[in-house]
Protein backbone atom coordinates (compact mmCIF):
# COMPACT_ATOMS: atom_id res chain seq x y z
CA UNK A 1 0.00 0.00 0.00
CA UNK A 2 1.40 3.52 -1.25
CA UNK A 3 -0.20 5.64 1.59
CA UNK A 4 -0.17 9.05 3.06
CA UNK A 5 2.29 9.77 5.39
CA UNK A 6 -0.56 11.67 7.25
CA UNK A 7 -2.32 8.32 7.33
CA UNK A 8 0.48 5.79 8.13
CA UNK A 9 0.16 5.64 12.06
CA UNK A 10 -3.35 4.71 11.67
CA UNK A 11 -2.92 2.19 8.91
CA UNK A 12 -0.16 0.39 10.47
CA UNK A 13 -1.96 0.05 14.09
CA UNK A 14 -4.97 -1.51 12.33
CA UNK A 15 -3.21 -3.58 9.37
CA UNK A 16 -1.05 -5.33 12.18
CA UNK A 17 -3.88 -5.36 14.64
CA UNK A 18 -6.33 -7.32 11.65
CA UNK A 19 -3.17 -9.52 11.20
CA UNK A 20 -3.26 -8.26 7.36
CA UNK A 21 -0.27 -9.15 5.58
CA UNK A 22 0.71 -5.55 4.24
CA UNK A 23 3.60 -3.61 3.62
CA UNK A 24 2.53 0.12 4.09
CA UNK A 25 4.97 3.00 2.41
CA UNK A 26 3.93 6.28 3.43
CA UNK A 27 5.00 9.56 1.07
CA UNK A 28 5.85 12.62 2.58
CA UNK A 29 2.84 14.13 3.90
CA UNK A 30 3.95 17.76 2.88
CA UNK A 31 3.06 16.73 -1.00
CA UNK A 32 -0.27 17.79 0.63
CA UNK A 33 1.22 21.43 0.85
CA UNK A 34 2.29 20.37 -3.34
CA UNK A 35 -1.10 18.23 -3.83
CA UNK A 36 -0.14 18.28 -7.93
CA UNK A 37 2.90 16.27 -6.58
CA UNK A 38 1.06 13.17 -5.21
CA UNK A 39 -0.06 11.43 -8.69
CA UNK A 40 3.57 11.43 -9.62
CA UNK A 41 5.68 10.55 -6.95
CA UNK A 42 2.59 7.57 -6.71
CA UNK A 43 2.99 6.93 -9.91
CA UNK A 44 6.60 5.86 -9.77
CA UNK A 45 6.65 3.96 -6.31
CA UNK A 46 3.80 2.54 -7.71
CA UNK A 47 5.71 1.19 -10.94
CA UNK A 48 9.15 0.26 -8.74
CA UNK A 49 7.02 -1.82 -6.32
CA UNK A 50 4.81 -3.38 -9.13
CA UNK A 51 8.29 -4.46 -10.88
CA UNK A 52 9.26 -6.00 -7.67
CA UNK A 53 5.96 -8.58 -8.22
CA UNK A 54 3.95 -6.47 -5.71
CA UNK A 55 0.32 -5.59 -5.99
CA UNK A 56 -0.71 -2.09 -4.87
CA UNK A 57 -3.21 -0.11 -3.99
CA UNK A 58 -3.49 3.43 -2.85
CA UNK A 59 -3.86 4.61 0.52
CA UNK A 60 -5.33 8.30 0.04
CA UNK A 61 -8.40 9.64 -0.75
CA UNK A 62 -8.83 12.64 -4.01
CA UNK A 63 -6.27 14.43 -1.21
CA UNK A 64 -6.43 17.67 -3.42
CA UNK A 65 -5.59 15.93 -6.68
CA UNK A 66 -8.69 16.51 -8.43
CA UNK A 67 -9.03 13.37 -10.20
CA UNK A 68 -5.03 12.94 -10.58
CA UNK A 69 -5.26 9.84 -8.83
CA UNK A 70 -8.03 8.41 -10.38
CA UNK A 71 -6.54 8.60 -13.46
CA UNK A 72 -3.79 7.20 -12.04
CA UNK A 73 -5.53 4.40 -10.64
CA UNK A 74 -6.84 4.06 -14.01
CA UNK A 75 -4.05 3.57 -15.90
CA UNK A 76 -2.06 1.27 -14.00
CA UNK A 77 -6.08 -0.74 -12.41
CA UNK A 78 -5.19 0.41 -8.71
CA UNK A 79 -8.16 0.84 -6.22
CA UNK A 80 -7.86 4.41 -3.34
CA UNK A 81 -9.38 5.24 -0.60
CA UNK A 82 -12.83 6.72 -0.96
CA UNK A 83 -13.70 9.94 -0.42
CA UNK A 84 -12.51 13.77 -1.37
CA UNK A 85 -9.66 13.97 1.29
CA UNK A 86 -8.98 12.17 4.52
CA UNK A 87 -11.66 14.25 6.72
CA UNK A 88 -14.11 12.32 4.08
CA UNK A 89 -12.52 8.58 5.17
CA UNK A 90 -12.07 9.13 9.04
CA UNK A 91 -15.43 10.80 9.47
CA UNK A 92 -17.73 10.36 6.56
CA UNK A 93 -18.46 12.83 3.58
CA UNK A 94 -21.64 13.29 5.14
CA UNK A 95 -20.90 14.39 8.24
CA UNK A 96 -17.89 16.75 6.35
CA UNK A 97 -20.29 18.06 4.33
CA UNK A 98 -22.81 19.02 7.40
CA UNK A 99 -20.01 20.76 9.25
CA UNK A 100 -18.83 22.77 6.24
CA UNK A 101 -22.43 23.73 5.55
CA UNK A 102 -23.02 24.97 9.43
CA UNK A 103 -19.45 27.01 9.31
CA UNK A 104 -18.30 26.93 5.75
CA UNK A 105 -15.23 28.74 7.68
CA UNK A 106 -14.02 25.40 9.60
CA UNK A 107 -10.68 24.74 10.07
CA UNK A 108 -10.53 20.45 10.19
CA UNK A 109 -7.66 19.04 12.25
CA UNK A 110 -7.11 15.58 12.38
CA UNK A 111 -4.43 13.73 15.01
CA UNK A 112 -1.65 14.18 12.76
CA UNK A 113 -2.19 17.71 12.22
CA UNK A 114 -2.60 18.42 15.77
CA UNK A 115 0.54 16.82 16.89
CA UNK A 116 2.53 18.49 13.82
CA UNK A 117 0.57 21.98 13.38
CA UNK A 118 4.45 23.72 13.55
CA UNK A 119 6.24 21.32 10.93
CA UNK A 120 3.43 20.78 8.81
CA UNK A 121 1.62 24.65 8.65
CA UNK A 122 3.45 27.03 10.37
CA UNK A 123 7.48 26.18 9.14
CA UNK A 124 6.18 25.47 5.63
CA UNK A 125 4.24 28.77 5.34
CA UNK A 126 6.87 30.70 6.88
CA UNK A 127 4.89 31.82 9.99
CA UNK A 128 7.39 30.79 12.24
CA UNK A 129 9.78 33.89 11.12
CA UNK A 130 6.64 35.91 10.05
CA UNK A 131 3.81 35.89 12.18
CA UNK A 132 2.33 38.96 10.77
CA UNK A 133 1.40 37.03 7.88
CA UNK A 134 -1.17 34.73 9.96
CA UNK A 135 -4.39 36.97 8.94
CA UNK A 136 -3.46 36.38 5.40
CA UNK A 137 -3.57 32.67 5.81
CA UNK A 138 -6.17 32.32 8.62
CA UNK A 139 -8.10 35.32 9.19
CA UNK A 140 -11.20 34.10 7.43
CA UNK A 141 -11.48 31.01 9.60
CA UNK A 142 -14.68 31.38 12.90
CA UNK A 143 -14.01 27.78 13.87
CA UNK A 144 -11.47 25.15 14.51
CA UNK A 145 -12.79 21.29 14.66
CA UNK A 146 -10.64 18.30 15.83
CA UNK A 147 -11.91 15.18 14.34
CA UNK A 148 -10.10 13.07 17.10
CA UNK A 149 -8.81 9.67 16.66
CA UNK A 150 -7.50 8.55 19.39
CA UNK A 151 -7.35 8.99 23.49
CA UNK A 152 -3.58 10.00 23.27
CA UNK A 153 -2.52 11.78 26.65
CA UNK A 154 -1.85 15.31 25.67
CA UNK A 155 -3.08 15.53 22.22
CA UNK A 156 -6.41 17.32 23.66
CA UNK A 157 -3.95 19.96 25.28
CA UNK A 158 -2.05 20.20 21.72
CA UNK A 159 -5.59 21.04 19.95
CA UNK A 160 -6.78 23.78 21.98
CA UNK A 161 -3.36 25.16 21.95
CA UNK A 162 -3.45 25.44 17.78
CA UNK A 163 -6.98 26.87 18.43
CA UNK A 164 -5.66 29.23 20.38
CA UNK A 165 -3.65 30.29 17.67
CA UNK A 166 -6.41 30.93 15.79
CA UNK A 167 -7.86 32.59 18.35
CA UNK A 168 -11.32 30.17 18.29
CA UNK A 169 -12.85 27.80 20.53
CA UNK A 170 -11.83 24.23 19.77
CA UNK A 171 -14.58 22.06 18.66
CA UNK A 172 -14.28 18.23 19.43
CA UNK A 173 -15.73 15.56 17.12
CA UNK A 174 -14.54 12.24 18.32
CA UNK A 175 -14.39 10.15 15.18
CA UNK A 176 -12.09 7.18 15.77
CA UNK A 177 -10.90 4.92 13.25
CA UNK A 178 -13.70 2.52 12.73
CA UNK A 179 -14.15 3.89 9.51
CA UNK A 180 -10.92 4.39 8.22
CA UNK A 181 -10.69 0.57 9.53
CA UNK A 182 -13.69 -0.56 7.40
CA UNK A 183 -12.63 1.31 4.14
CA UNK A 184 -8.96 0.19 4.40
CA UNK A 185 -10.33 -3.20 4.74
CA UNK A 186 -12.92 -2.96 1.70
CA UNK A 187 -9.41 -1.61 -0.14
CA UNK A 188 -7.30 -4.85 0.55
CA UNK A 189 -10.10 -7.53 1.06
CA UNK A 190 -13.06 -6.34 -0.54
CA UNK A 191 -15.10 -7.18 -3.70
CA UNK A 192 -13.65 -5.41 -6.61
CA UNK A 193 -10.39 -4.32 -3.77
CA UNK A 194 -12.55 -1.52 -2.71
CA UNK A 195 -13.15 0.23 -5.87
CA UNK A 196 -13.06 4.07 -4.88
CA UNK A 197 -15.51 6.62 -5.61
CA UNK A 198 -14.61 8.87 -8.78
CA UNK A 199 -15.82 11.84 -7.58
CA UNK A 200 -13.72 15.03 -6.55
CA UNK A 201 -14.76 19.17 -5.89
CA UNK A 202 -13.53 21.82 -7.99
CA UNK A 203 -12.82 23.48 -4.53
CA UNK A 204 -12.54 22.06 -1.28
CA UNK A 205 -13.65 24.80 2.05
CA UNK A 206 -11.03 23.40 4.36
CA UNK A 207 -7.72 22.20 3.47
CA UNK A 208 -5.37 20.11 5.82
CA UNK A 209 -2.59 21.58 4.83
CA UNK A 210 -2.90 25.40 3.82
CA UNK A 211 -1.50 26.64 0.22
CA UNK A 212 -0.02 30.41 0.09
CA UNK A 213 -2.52 32.78 -0.70
CA UNK A 214 -3.11 34.75 -4.15
CA UNK A 215 -1.25 37.96 -4.29
CA UNK A 216 -3.45 40.47 -3.46
CA UNK A 217 -3.88 43.03 -6.71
Amino acid sequence: MIACGALGGHLREIAGRRGWDVEIVCLPSMLHNSPRQIAPAAERLALDLRAAGKRVVLGYADCGTYGELDGLCDRLGLARLPGLHCYDVLAGPDRIRAALEAEPGTYLLTDFLVRSFRYSVLVPLGLDRHPELWPDYFGHYRRVVWLAQSPEPGLAGQAEEVAAMFGLPLTVLDVGTARLERELESLLTGPGAGAASREFAPAIAASAFTRAPRARS
